[in-house]
């Protein structure tokens, strides 16, 4: 089952020999019987394509590479209660395994996989648990020395070859997170409708979600940020449980994941239907920074660059709006421009919305990662102004963030989410049609 198949084919090459398992997410109790809704493991699913708890992918690289699922067992007395499962057979022959076999042998096979093989590689730290697991299938192998059996010298992270492959999408990735922005665009325009004051933050959340799921996301990529006035200056504000006043911006932070990959979109608007003066001055200063940032995102490029880019734009907007004193450059080598913009102008998107992959290059010391073509990233400038003597009052309370999802291009950027309202008279121009 492309691509899956041949994701693990190109890792079994990088690997070049010895043996990797990846397991799934396990379930997670919310409270005492229940569970929380399931979500795969992104490293798993991207090597598997499969998303039902209790499995684990093992792959043998070498002479002969073989890719194995140990996968639940088929019952029908547990899919009466918790639904229909493919069983080792149906797995195999529908995700193109070249066996499988159910998740209860998996702890009496695996010494016999990792035997006489150079190394073993699987996600080392995350789960103490899953250590254990792996520690003991080394002790079972090593226990066999006087049989003229080895247990692998080598241990490996996989994450780290994981981590390289999943920073480059390939068509079928860029593809669903196309649509994925799509839906957060409409999710977003949507909200912006049935902003009103008077509404509470938690209202609108609810158009965001019920546009999800409409249009067909599974659910949102994270927990959504719907914060009025100065909750927009908390950056992680979740809460989202306060009343929406007159005259206050709206900021909201919210994407949805489709086919297991994440949206990330972010815009800010007036609760009333029209920016005022000081919150247009402050919308406009952030939109720039983003056409700044917007312009160095191409090969070839560091990652750090469309960051400084942005930081240039709003630090010259901070000392022309009265909000800083001194030089741009000043501004800029003190770091007193993070009293407003304290965060990066940007992460890696993918399955998690804060994606895999380093930022620095491994090798060359502090350099940052060059960006390539196929690779996803947000773009995000922000302004969070919280109330000061030394602040002009007409921006207290103010908190602007606008973030959209790029794909890095032979030749720039592809905006994916182009079709959310951004401009200040396109915002408007929405807020005004639901009023009419």
């Amino acid at each position: 089952m492309q691509p899956y198949s041949e994701r693990r084919a190109r890792l079994i090459e990088r690997m070049g020999s010895g043996v990797a398992v990846i397991a799934t997410a396990p379930e997670r109790l919310r409270n005492r019987d229940t569970h929380y809704g399931y979500r795969h493991d992104s490293y798993f699913y991207y090597l598997t394509g499969f998303t039902e708890p209790e499995a684990v992918l093992v792959l043998v690289a070498g002479d002969t590479p073989r890719s194995i699922l140990f996968c639940r067992e088929k019952n029908e007395e547990r899919e009466i209660w918790d639904g229909w499962r493919f069983g080792p057979d149906a797995a195999r022959e529908k995700f193109g395994f070249d066996e499988a076999f159910t998740c209860a042998e998996l702890d009496a096979k695996l010494p016999e996989l990792i035997a006489d093989q150079p190394a073993l590689h699987y996600v080392i730290g995350e789960d103490p648990a899953w250590d254990g697991r792996m520690m003991a299938a080394l002790n079972a192998v090593r226990a066999q020395a006087r049989a003229g059996r080895f247990a692998p010298s080598g241990l490996f992270d996989i994450r780290q070859p994981l981590d390289d492959m999943r920073l480059i999408k390939d068509a079928h990735e860029q593809s669903l997170m196309r649509r994925a922005a799509d839906i957060s665009a409409r999710a977003h325009r949507r909200a912006m409708r049935a902003t009103r004051p008077g509404a509470m933050e938690y209202e609108i959340e609810a158009e965001l979600i019920h546009e999800f799921r409409r249009s067909g996301s599974e659910a949102p990529a994270y927990g959504s940020i719907v914060a009025g006035g100065a909750n927009a200056c908390v950056l992680h504000y979740v809460s989202n449980d306060a009343p929406l006043r007159d005259g206050d911006l709206l900021l909201i932070d919210a994407g949805c994941e489709l086919g297991g990959y994440a949206s990330d979109v972010t815009r800010a608007w007036p609760v009333n239907g029209r920016f005022s003066t000081a919150q247009r001055d402050l919308y406009q200063l952030v939109l720039a920074a983003q056409d700044a940032a917007f312009a160095m995102v191409r090969p070839g490029a560091h990652f750090i660059d469309y960051h400084d880019a942005a930081v240039r734009v709003l630090a010259q907007g901070f000392v022309d709006l009265k909000m800083l004193a001194g030089s741009v450059d000043s501004v800029i080598e003190q770091g007193t421009y993070k009293r407003f913009y304290m965060h990066r102008t940007g992460h890696w998107l993918g399955m998690d919305v804060h994606d895999a992959g380093e930022y620095r290059a491994r090798s060359g010391g502090q350099e940052w990662r060059t960006l390539e073509t196929g690779m996803v990233l947000t773009v995000e400038p922000g302004c969070y102004v919280r109330p000061a003597d030394d602040v002009p009052e007409a921006f207290w309370n103010i908190g602007i963030r606008i973030e959209d999802d790029v794909l890095v291009t032979a030749d720039g950027c592809d905006i994916y989410t182009v079709n959310t309202p951004k401009t200040v008279a396109d915002i408007e121009a929405v807020m005004a049609e639901a009023r009419t």
